[in-house]
């Protein structure tokens, strides 16, 4: 007998973890993933945090801890102290009660929580992403039931911003859209508004009545400084108005497997946050009933600790470092052996990616002649790159740039 399933055509892989599973069937001892969004250490290895470890341990120590089931939206600790670490610790939406937070599953989950709450909830159904995004962002949206539309983003002309086209998409959006905006270090391409754009962004988006969304899953990572990375964010919230802004943890605090994340909704009042709050516990309820209590509590341990606040602040500030200081080398090495082209847009961007201006014919040739791993848009992840293969990369990128048109 067939299986009913006979039928079922083989799915593609997911561009972005597909990269790692082509790269895990590389024998080559020179072969370089950079195709993943994961912090790896100088020696290429993953790390977890002293801090992580420091909490867990607490955790584990603390013979009053339980493994019951959290309430539908999470560990109320994490909630508060979630919300306070994006919003700022004064912020006038957390004092006046006017922030509803569920725990997600990492930034994908609490996008998808937020897009589902629109879905039912907000009376405009259309979204406008930046061109480019994170490839998730499509599909989390529509499966979630909004529209989606694109803003132009990124010139590849400048490897910068197209703030022209990005001003000029936003004033042509119909009144009352909703807005995907990456909180910092934009994901792919490492380009982001200066704080004057941002202003100028956010008198757009509120003067035709659009609803921001943040996507926020690098704060610290991209600056090594959480209230800069903030900034943007809190821009929105200081004039009142109402966004929605989903946070992660995978990055920040390299609690990846964790699935550690927030969706937070700043209201106009308390009033339609407590409404709101319990129009998510609808959402959640018949998606995964509550969210896992391990990771939100390390969160909390140490988000709630001014001494392990502290030591997290200055690891953080360490891997953001490196990756700033992987800019610098990789610009250097390509600068040294004459690869054609201006390659300046490498440190004039910020976080994980870069954004390369390779094609995608340029990057087949790198993983077949040098066996360097990437994304077929040319997206780099600075944070798997290492002074030991730095050189390696730059002798591909030059040879793909010279030979590969």
């Amino acid at each position: 007998m067939e299986s009913v399933f006979a039928n079922i055509a083989q799915a593609p892989e997911d561009p972005i973890l597909g990269v790692t599973v082509a790269y895990n069937k590389d024998t080559s001892p020179v072969k370089l993933n950079l195709g993943v969004g994961a912090y790896r250490t100088e020696e290429g290895k993953p790390v977890v945090l002293n801090v992580v470890r420091k909490a867990e341990q607490m955790l584990v120590n603390d013979p009053s801890r339980v493994k019951e089931y959290l309430p539908i939206l999470g560990l109320a600790d994490f909630n508060k102290l979630t919300a306070k670490l994006i919003l700022g610790a004064d912020s006038p939406a957390i004092q006046e009660d006017r922030v509803a937070t569920a725990q997600g599953l990492s930034g994908t989950g609490s996008l998808r929580v937020g897009t589902e709450f629109l879905a039912r909830h907000y009376h405009e159904h259309t979204i406008y992403i930046p061109q480019p995004t994170w490839g998730n962002h499509p599909k989390v949206f529509t499966l979630g039931g909004l529209s989606v539309k694109s803003y132009r983003y990124y010139d590849p002309a400048t490897r910068g911003l197209d703030f022209q086209g990005l001003l000029k998409d936003l004033s042509a959006a119909s009144s009352g859209a909703i807005v995907l905006l990456h909180a910092c270090a934009h994901n792919p391409t490492g380009v982001d508004p200066t704080l004057e754009q941002w202003e100028q962004i956010r008198q757009l988006i509120r003067s035709k009545g659009l609803l921001p969304f943040f996507d926020s899953a690098y704060q610290g990572f991209a600056s090594g400084s959480l209230d800069a990375d903030a900034q943007p964010v809190r821009m929105f919230v200081a004039d009142g108005g109402e966004c929605f802004i989903a946070q992660s943890y995978a990055k920040n605090m390299g609690l990846y497997g964790e699935r550690v994340g927030a969706l937070s909704i700043v209201c106009k009042t308390a009033d339609v946050a407590k409404r709101v709050e319990s129009q998510l516990k609808l959402v959640v309820r018949p998606m995964y009933s509550n969210p896992p209590i391990h990771g939100a509590s390390i969160v909390a341990t140490i988000l709630k600790d001014k001494a392990l606040y502290d030591e997290w602040t200055v690891e953080l500030k360490g891997m953001a470092d490196r990756i700033i200081n992987m800019r610098k080398q990789l610009l250097d090495a390509l600068t040294s052996r004459g690869t054609p082209g201006d390659w300046s847009h490498i440190v004039k961007q910020i976080g994980m990616f870069t954004f390369t201006g390779l094609n995608a014919e340029q990057v087949k040739f790198m993983t077949e002649k040098y066996h360097i791993y990437m994304t077929s848009d040319g997206r780099i992840s600075m944070a798997g790159l290492s002074s030991q293969t730095v050189p390696h990369l730059a002798d591909g990128m030059h040879a793909a740039v010279t030979q590969v048109s």
